[in-house]
């Protein structure tokens, strides 16, 4: 520990990462740190590049399945008061990293601003559905985002906007170590007109994903605008389970994990059903979640 002296309170030493991610799976970090300012997560990245410890970061962990042995490396999970602010100026949104996009969604109702209602249901940080773009069928992050505050590997803080900044499907030209902060564009909007946008969103979501299981959304992008679950689907791959993992019955892009699943089962389903869909079709799925191994 002497490599965080001083930093004793808000760094841990093999760290169980299971319980930060929704699979609830996956092994211990060397180290897990969680910055209460950006001072002190300056400090802690300066201690890391001094002593080559790799960094990781961490969102809600929505998206990101962790290897069963952990990661030799310091997570850095940005979920104090400082990095969940969120301000509102008129129609201007500055959201921290920290902040809860599905939280923030419903604010957002609440004060009669429309600009990312389409994300209802949508989990995880504000700062990991930047960086990925995050959206769905009605849309996504990028849409609304004018700016985001960044902060490199050497913790030198600077500003990216449009038309620099770019958003893709499911991911940006960001390429710094850190999102501090986003600035949304949004517009004034009736309330109840908003709320039947997210409830459309929510019946979708319902009726469509298997909502009520351990999973972490969609495992790969969609192909040439093609559903990949589609694909997966006409491989006849739902239902198909190596160990505690399984592909879904109710959406094909999602894999379920079940009482007694491993990282492992799921990352070797993983590849059997990119090789599968891969034989039928000539299609290289690409993966939508992180994988830390």
């Amino acid at each position: 520990m002497s490599i965080f002296s001083g930093l004793e309170k808000i760094v841990e030493t093999d760290h169980p990462l299971a319980e930060h991610t929704w699979y609830g799976l996956g092994g211990p970090a060397d180290y897990f740190i969680r910055p209460t300012t950006v001072k002190e997560l300056k400090e802690v990245v300066k201690r890391c590049n001094e002593n080559k410890i790799p960094i990781y970061v961490m969102g809600f962990g929505s998206n990101l399945l962790v290897g069963d042995k952990g990661v030799r490396a310091a997570v850095i999970k940005l979920e104090a008061d400082e990095f969940a602010q969120t301000q509102f100026k008129g129609e201007q949104l500055t959201a921290w990293a920290g902040a809860e996009l599905s939280k923030l969604v419903l604010t957002c109702v609440e004060k009669g601003l429309s600009g990312i209602e389409a994300l209802t249901g949508i989990p995880g940080s504000i700062g990991g559905a930047v960086k990925m773009n995050a959206g769905g069928n009605f849309g996504d992050v990028g849409a609304s985002v004018e700016s985001v505050t960044l902060m490199d590997n050497h913790g030198n803080i600077f500003e990216k906007g449009k038309p620099e900044l770019v958003f893709d499907y499911r991911c940006t030209n960001i390429t710094a170590k850190f999102i501090l902060n986003a600035q949304f564009g949004l517009a004034g909007a009736d309330p109840e007109q908003i709320m039947r946008t997210v409830k459309e969103a929510w019946i979708y979501k319902k009726n469509n994903q298997p909502l009520n299981t351990r999973n972490c959304g969609c495992i790969f992008k969609n192909p040439r605008g093609v559903s990949a679950g589609a694909f997966i689907d006409r491989a006849g791959l739902k239902g198909l389970q190596i160990g505690g993992a399984i592909v879904s019955e109710k959406h094909a892009n999602f894999i379920i994990a079940e009482k007694g699943c491993k990282s492992r089962d799921i990352m070797r389903l993983i590849d059997a059903v990119k090789q599968r869909v891969k034989e039928q079709f000539d299609i290289e799925l690409e993966l939508e979640i992180e994988i830390w191994r």
